[in-house]
């Protein structure tokens, strides 16, 4: 999600009046979970190994992209048990963990006790604990290196301390190709390439942006060498990994009306779009919907990674919810912080997951669904 640099540095628990909602549902011990499935795309729908559809509904849980790059750790909040407990007992089973990829890569300007082994090793934990509760862990790149300053810049600098309008040459497939040699033998994980591209907002003819997203390169307005979806798919693939691979598509990956035309290719068939909806974004009506996302979710599994509004309320993310559920398709709300939702969509007033009138549209939703399930 784009969002102001500021919430990080205040990270402050939203002050919400508590919804009448159901009262808490704690999730069972996780040692009597069972594990995560793990998944393969057959189709428009993610299956497990007996081919049963399985759709990942969820959280993010966001804090290792900015944390270790700012100097204040490796999460924001808690990510211990009990915290990743209280996700579970949402109905959950899905949670999805931003990254940096200076971080995890160790570079110079990363202070050591936050990058490099401390950071993988923490990530590496991370991902125990979810898969312990039955969570499947989606790992995704989140801020990247390369130096941006034209429309809709998040900052000025070159590291990995804001969003960026693509992934780069330079640092990039070396993260992929780490982490998916990490997590190839943990195929319950599933890897969400990069967050929210948006290089048409540093070039105005859209088929030279859906290039630029498919192969990299100099792309025009953007100040350093891009690193396509096809170079992180082949990165991820050439360590042997076969876990799901999401790819989001322009417009901070609320655009997918030629994600079919420019989609990378995949040599193992494991790949689905994915997307993010808020009520701020260009598509953000029903109608837009079903004509550019409905082709879409017709031929790959439809993921939508982030889910959200900035109302402190959930009238729209119900509406997202209740057409994604019509498509079979997945859904993880952001974010399971606890900022102010005033300045950022939080779910959660604390890490025992009490919810803001926003979250608790959402772990209401998901409570209802696993009781019919």
């Amino acid at each position: 999600m784009r969002r102001p640099l500021r919430l990080y540095a205040l990270a402050v628990a939203a002050v919400l009046a508590l919804p009448g909602a159901s009262p808490p549902d704690p999730a069972p011990a996780a040692a009597s979970v069972a594990a995560p499935p793990r998944l393969h795309v057959a189709g428009n729908r993610l299956v497990d190994r007996d081919g049963t559809a399985h759709r990942l509904l969820g959280v993010n849980r966001s804090g290792a992209e900015f944390a270790c790059v700012q100097g204040r750790g490796i999460f924001d909040g808690p990510a211990d048990d009990a915290s990743v407990a209280a996700i579970a007992g949402w109905r959950a089973n899905a949670v999805r963990v931003p990254l940096n990829e200076e971080c995890w890569l160790g570079t110079a300007n990363i202070d050591p006790r936050y990058g490099g082994a401390a950071y993988t090793s923490a990530i590496r934990d991370y991902v125990r604990r979810l898969t312990a509760h039955g969570l499947t862990p989606v790992l995704e790149l989140h801020w990247s290196h390369g130096r941006y300053t034209g429309p809709s810049a998040g900052c000025a600098d070159e590291h990995a301390s804001c969003q960026k309008p693509m992934p780069d040459r330079r640092y990039s497939p070396a993260f992929w190709s780490s982490v998916a040699g990490t997590f190839k033998n943990t195929p319950e994980v599933v890897f969400d390439l990069f967050n929210e591209p948006y290089p048409d907002r540093a070039m105005p003819d859209a088929e030279q942006a859906w290039a630029c997203w498919r192969d990299g390169g100099n792309c025009p307005g953007i100040g350093y060498e891009v690193a396509g979806m096809q170079t992180l798919v082949d990165a991820v693939r050439a360590t042997g990994a076969r876990n799901p691979v999401l790819v989001g598509g322009l417009a901070y990956a609320n655009d997918l009306g030629r994600w079919t035309a420019y989609a990378p290719k995949d040599p193992v068939g494991n790949l689905a779009a994915a997307w993010h909806a808020y009520n701020f974004n260009a598509c953000a009506a029903e109608g837009c919907w079903s004509r550019t996302l409905g082709p879409v979710a017709d031929r790959v599994p439809l993921v939508a990674g982030e889910i959200g509004e900035n109302t402190c309320a959930h009238a729209f993310a119900d509406r997202v919810m209740r057409w994604l559920d019509g498509r079979g398709a997945s859904y993880l709300g952001w974010t399971w912080n606890t900022w102010d939702c005033a300045a950022g969509p939080a779910l959660i007033r604390d890490y025992a997951g009490t919810p803001t009138a926003y979250g608790a549209g959402l772990r209401d939703h998901l409570r209802r669904l696993h009781a019919r399930a």
